[in-house]
């Protein structure tokens, strides 16, 4: 990477003043009139060294040898160094896009990594929640920025096949006389068994019933668990193809609750859990947490113990370096404390682990839950956005095919995008149609600036216009000092477990390309023509390949 000959070029500069910094920091410039890239190196140092910022700056930069990639150095504000980078390294860069092409931005910092991504989780007989939907669009992302990045990738998912839900649903289907094969008579029998629960004390006592035969396995309910856990697993399965997710281990609240149990009962005997009122807790507070239950009074093991059997039958199943769980935002609490009782039992497990969180979803300034029957779920917002992309398309000059084929990379971009674009954790108030916009924020924004870019390669083909890097025009280009960038953004995001790094920056590097595109003429006559056409083709890859890193596709025609 280019910084690197930069920062070997300023540490050059420093060893010559007799001064010594062992990591140079740098950022990209908010506006490119104060450069390509930007160090605070002199200010650090003037308050270590006791000088002038900006003297020590202007001393730097008399020292620096300039590398080939470096046009100038400027001193800015209190002692800030502006780095300018030479019109040969856009040139070369774009001729090095061109030429990576889909492993454009790729890297090898996390060669021999191994990383278990755990996200989504829905459970059966339960809808697919907004929750799940969000979690899975992050979890996707971080688990192609990682592998972007040179790691190994498993993608995991963790799933409540028991449980009170469970026999909420089993309740309503006996109830309704519903039929555990049809996922829609599931969804009403959950919503049926949970207003029953909340609302009349003889079914509640019915259903604790129910959860306790779960639980045992017992003969009574096993055929219609059975049934409906393997078509609601299966209907999930329908919803991750739409969204462009598969998973390599799907792991089971059942699988959890035995490890989870005895880890339980290794730590009552060392002292890092304690009896209180008849349950097992891990008190927090000596650790600035607070306290949790980890077998109830009843003994049974609670959602606490069953993640530390989750962590260690993760760690059986794969020897990963790092394992990232994506959840809820308010649920960054609970994770303290599994992961700080996960660290007194098993000290060589829980560093690996990471907790990456979503906020909440909200329609018109309402929240959405799956505890009542009118409300949007994940899965009908996604068959909502589908039936609205649809209608945006059906006027396009495409067959059906193609429409439908378009219509679902559009609506899952719309989706994906509006939940990326957010820092994590971030709450998020979504607009269908502003969404689905193919102009300004959005994911279909994005997918029609790259399809306009292949239009231009595509009309290249038929006159017979190559591209070549040969004949540059004098000046750089905007859209090159932007292009360029890409590589330290995906890495920036991977480190972060940010993806919406990627979104900032495909949004803006979208607009510079329309800008540029409305001014520029690609095919024509001109000795820079197959330059501009080799621009084009950098474009392309760039989006496309960030697009991918979001999830979303990146289709050829809309």
């Amino acid at each position: 990477m280019i910084v690197k000959s930069v920062e070997q070029a300023l540490q050059q500069a420093l060893k010559s003043l007799g001064l010594e910094f062992s990591e140079i920091t740098f950022e990209h410039p908010g506006d490119m009139v104060h450069g390509d890239y930007a160090t605070n190196i002199a200010l650090v140092l003037a308050k270590k060294e006791g000088k002038n910022p900006k003297e020590l700056a202007e001393q730097i930069v008399d020292a620096f040898v300039k590398p080939d990639e470096v046009e100038r150095l400027e001193v800015a504000g209190p002692g800030f160094i502006n780095i300018f980078l030479s019109r040969s390294f856009f040139r070369d860069s774009v001729k090095k896009i061109v030429a990576e092409g889909e492993r454009w931005g790729a890297h090898d910092t996390y060669k021999d990594v191994h990383v278990m991504v755990e996200y989504t989780q829905p459970n059966p007989f339960k809808p697919f929640h907004i929750g799940h939907l969000m979690s899975n669009t992050i979890g996707e992302s971080i688990s192609r920025l990682y592998e972007f990045a040179g790691a190994e990738v498993r993608r995991a998912n963790y799933q409540g096949d028991v449980g009170l839900h469970v026999a909420k649903a089993l309740w309503g289907l006996r109830k309704t006389g519903g039929d555990p094969s049809n996922i829609d008579d599931i969804a009403r029998a959950y919503v049926a068994g949970n207003k029953a629960y909340e609302d009349e004390e003889t079914a509640k006592k019915e259903i604790v019933s129910y959860n306790a035969m779960v639980y045992e396995n017992a003969k009574e309910i096993a055929e219609e668990y059975a049934v409906g856990r393997r078509v609601s697993l299966e209907h999930f399965e329908e919803l991750y193809k739409i969204l462009g997710t598969r998973f390599d281990y799907y792991f089971f609240e059942s699988e959890t609750t035995l490890p989870g149990r005895a880890l339980v009962k290794e730590g009552l005997a060392t002292g890092v859990f304690e009896e209180s009122e008849g349950a097992v807790v891990f008190k927090g507070e000596p650790y600035g947490l607070h306290t949790r239950v980890f077998l109830n009074q009843q003994g049974l093991t609670t959602y606490e113990a069953k993640d530390l059997g989750l962590a260690q039958l993760k760690a059986q199943k794969w020897d990963f370096d790092i394992s990232i769980t994506t959840t809820a935002v308010e649920q960054q609490e609970y994770f303290k404390v599994i992961f700080k009782a996960l660290a007194l039992l098993r000290p060589e497990l829980a560093p690996k682990l990471r907790h990456v969180s979503h906020g909440m979803m909200s329609l018109t300034g309402e929240k959405m839950s799956s505890r009542k029957g009118n409300v949007i779920t994940g899965e009908s917002l996604i068959q909502d956005m589908l039936a609205l992309a649809k209608e945006k398309v059906k006027e396009r000059n495409f067959n059906d095919e193609e429409k439908d084929t378009i219509a679902h990379a559009v609506a899952v971009a719309a989706i994906k995008y509006s939940v990326l674009k957010q820092k994590a954790g971030k709450n998020i108030v979504f607009n269908p149609e502003q969404a689905l916009s193919f102009e300004g924020d959005s994911g279909p924004y994005l997918q029609y600036a790259h399809t306009r870019a292949i239009s231009i390669i595509e009309k290249a083909k038929q006159v017979g216009l190559v591209a070549s890097t040969t004949l540059a025009p004098q000046e750089s280009t905007e859209l090159e000092k932007l292009l360029y960038r890409f590589p330290d953004v995906v890495l920036h995001a991977v480190e972060e477990y940010e993806p919406h790094y990627i979104t900032t920056y495909l949004t803006e590097l979208a607009s510079v390309w329309n800008s540029w595109y409305a001014s520029e003429k690609v095919i024509d006559e001109s000795s820079t023509a197959p330059y501009k056409l080799a621009i084009v083709q950098a474009f392309a890859h760039t989006m496309k390949n960030g697009l991918y890193l979001l999830g979303i596709q990146a289709p050829e025609r809309m």
